[in-house]
């Protein structure tokens, strides 16, 4: 058997190979390496996968999250919920912006954003009279979406937005609509280890809106008008160049294959966990897109410990609640947020990735049972 890998970047590129070095030549020889032809190719591409209207290339997730808030006018004043439990970048992008984070629980049957712990937050909130409620970003962690049913009523209902952070979902979804389609906007990232990754930072932002997908076009190219010559809003440069655009280009092309191939993987490891080990599930309408393989293991470090001893690789996505993170510490909420914390002691990726064989993924399952 070979060495197990967390993540397995080579195998995808020594497939891809010749199809990339075309695509990349191709940039090579007309020069166009900032808003060449293959942005406007990707952009139009992932907007018919995921069924947006509109899709905008941007230079990272964070800059997908950062200029969507930008694009509604969130600033001083404005409080923008999000989950505890995800990575710091959620939080990162709307302190930047100028709003202020809120954080809410999460649940533990999904490890996303709780819609009961969002309604009593709002009516806090709404009830200190310190800010206005303008935005709600759920995260779709490890690949399952979040309740968007739920959420977006309750937003509808104090007349704030919905933004996912669907960094980790791209290929997911929620009965008949994809990742991208969930949420008036979505923002995801093409960070290499992604569901599609690219060969750095890359990201995109997704609506239905026009004149939303307008501004934030504007925004990544410094807030400039059409014709690139003046600014007619703040901005920021966050353009994704044509050569990550080209790289993502390719592995469109077998990015179908490799969602199945994470789904199957996802079942033969629930099939022999199921009843060992707590996981995060969603509805049955929900199809995760397998970001990550996340466990809950209580004994956690003796646990990664064994794994490590017998060749298995792990990871843990996260360590902190992010209101736990010094960066974050002043916007922590009275009473702190139970679930969060607790999840943040007993999660466990394991490894995962399209190219994961049953063999190895059998010895993951074998070794975990021994570690437990």
């Amino acid at each position: 058997m070979d060495p197990i890998q967390f993540f397995d970047l080579k195998t995808q590129a020594k497939r891809l190979r010749a199809d990339i070095d075309r695509r990349i030549a191709a940039v090579l020889d007309h020069g166009a390496y900032i808003g060449g032809p293959e942005v406007g190719e990707l952009e139009t591409r992932l907007a018919a996968f995921t069924g947006a209207r509109e899709c905008v290339a941007v230079a990272s997730g964070t800059d997908a999250l950062l200029i969507a808030i930008m694009g509604e006018g969130v600033g001083p004043g404005d409080a923008v919920f999000l989950p505890a439990f995800t990575y710091n970048a959620t939080a990162n992008a709307i302190l930047i912006a100028g709003g202020t984070p809120v954080f809410v629980d999460v649940e533990r049957e999904t490890a996303n954003l709780d819609p009961a712990d969002l309604e009593r937050r709002i009516a806090a909130t709404l009830a200190e009279g310190r800010l206005r409620p303008r935005m709600v970003i759920p995260v779709d962690l490890y690949g399952l979406p979040a309740d968007y049913a739920a959420i977006n009523a309750i937003a509808a209902r104090h007349g704030m937005v919905v933004l996912a952070d669907a960094a980790q979902s791209l290929g997911g979804r929620l009965g008949n609509r994809s990742v991208g389609a969930l949420a008036e906007m979505s923002a995801t990232s093409f960070y290499p280890t992604k569901t599609l990754g690219g060969y750095g930072d890359g990201g995109a932002v997704f609506t239905d809106d026009p004149a939303r997908a307008a501004r934030w076009r504007s925004i990544r190219w410094h807030g400039t008008d059409e014709m690139k010559r003046e600014s007619i809003r703040v901005g920021v440069n966050g353009r994704l160049d044509s050569l990550q655009c080209a790289v993502l280009l390719s592995k469109l092309e077998i990015f179908a294959e490799e969602l199945a191939s994470r789904r199957r993987l996802a079942a033969r490891y629930a099939e022999q966990l199921d009843g060992l080990v707590e996981r995060p599930k969603g509805a049955a309408e929900a199809d995760s897109a397998y970001g990550l393989f996340t466990i809950y293991v209580k004994n956690r470090d003796q646990v990664q410990a064994v794994l490590k001893a017998k060749g298995v690789p792990t990871s843990i996505y996260y360590l902190q609640a992010l209101h736990h993170h010094a960066a974050f510490a002043a916007h922590a909420p009275a009473g702190g947020l139970p679930v969060a914390e607790r999840l943040a002691d007993e999660v466990l990726s394991l490894p995962f990735h399209p190219y994961l064989s049953d063999t190895q993924l059998d010895h993951v399952c074998a070794a975990l049972r021994e570690s437990l």
